[in-house]
């Protein structure tokens, strides 16, 4: 068998999906978990045959449409297929040049002066690793960890300081977790190495990595502990610029009169 990110991906979110939640019937006896590879190939209208070729990454390059017959099979929504369609490209090697790109310094430079500017709003910008590439005084006030360009945000998140600070921690690993898994390129070896730290290390990364969750950094919730202020909460938005998926810019919104805008505005005047 070939070692196959997409059949690793596809075999993972079969053995997720019941066979009750696709209408199917559970007949006595049944040892498979999740669907069979049959059950998955009559849902998504292709061969058993071409499913098998695909799983065990011997398969052409499945057409988009395939991978949306997939996705409807399996229950996944159209950020999966966008995950999918992107393993289908780095497998063939068309997107090799991805793993290197890096931010021109000018371009860095524009991103940590806007960063700056936004004062009264925490910011950061991390690479598709969530490797930080920069960030502002108030990110790196009320945000757990070493704050440093090149420290990495998912290291981080499973680091003795995060988990103390976050009152909402395993939803905040698991958004990381999906997110590394979403963007990062299987051949690219920090992101090697990230994986193959944190799952020497830590069993609840292997827990959240072994699930297969693939999902891009789009918003969500933030509760931590900060200082004299107690616990504090953000809306999290993350960004991708225009044109560049390989760059993320996320920032952190308090609601007026909260004790989290009470909080920036300390630390504001601190910084």
């Amino acid at each position: 068998m070939v070692n196959s990110p997409l059949g690793e991906y596809l075999r993972a979110r079969r053995a997720a999906v019941r066979p009750e939640d696709v209408g199917l019937t559970t007949m006595p006896g049944r040892r498979v978990e999740g669907l069979r590879r049959e059950e998955v190939a009559e849902l998504a209208g292709i061969s058993p045959e071409y499913y098998l070729r695909l799983e065990q990454g011997r398969g052409h390059q499945p057409s988009d449409q395939v991978l949306r017959s997939l996705a409807r099979a399996l229950m996944l929504d159209a950020a999966a297929v966008r995950y999918m369609t992107r393993l289908v490209s780095l497998q063939s090697g068309a997107r090799r040049a991805s793993r290197t790109a890096k931010l021109p310094e000018a371009v860095r430079a524009g991103f940590s002066g806007l960063l700056d500017q936004w004062s009264s709003t925490p910011a950061y910008l991390t690479d598709r690793n969530q490797s930080l590439i920069a960030f502002n005084d108030l990110a790196r006030a009320i945000l757990p960890g070493a704050w440093r360009p090149g420290a990495n945000l998912v290291l981080q998140i499973f680091s003795d300081d995060w988990r103390a600070s976050d009152r909402d921690w395993e939803a905040s690993a698991n958004r990381a977790v999906s997110a590394l898994r979403f963007y990062g390129d299987p051949g690219d070896p920090v992101f090697r190495d990230i994986v193959g730290l944190l799952s020497m290390r830590d069993p609840d990364f292997r827990r959240m990595w072994a699930i297969h969750e693939a999902a891009p950094l789009v918003s969500g919730e933030l509760h931590l502990d900060v200082g004299r202020f107690g616990r504090v909460s953000f809306d999290q938005q993350s960004l991708t610029p225009a044109g560049d998926e390989n760059h993320i810019v996320t920032i952190l919104h308090a609601a007026p009169g909260s004790v989290s805008a009470d909080a920036i505005r300390s630390l504001k005047v601190a910084a």
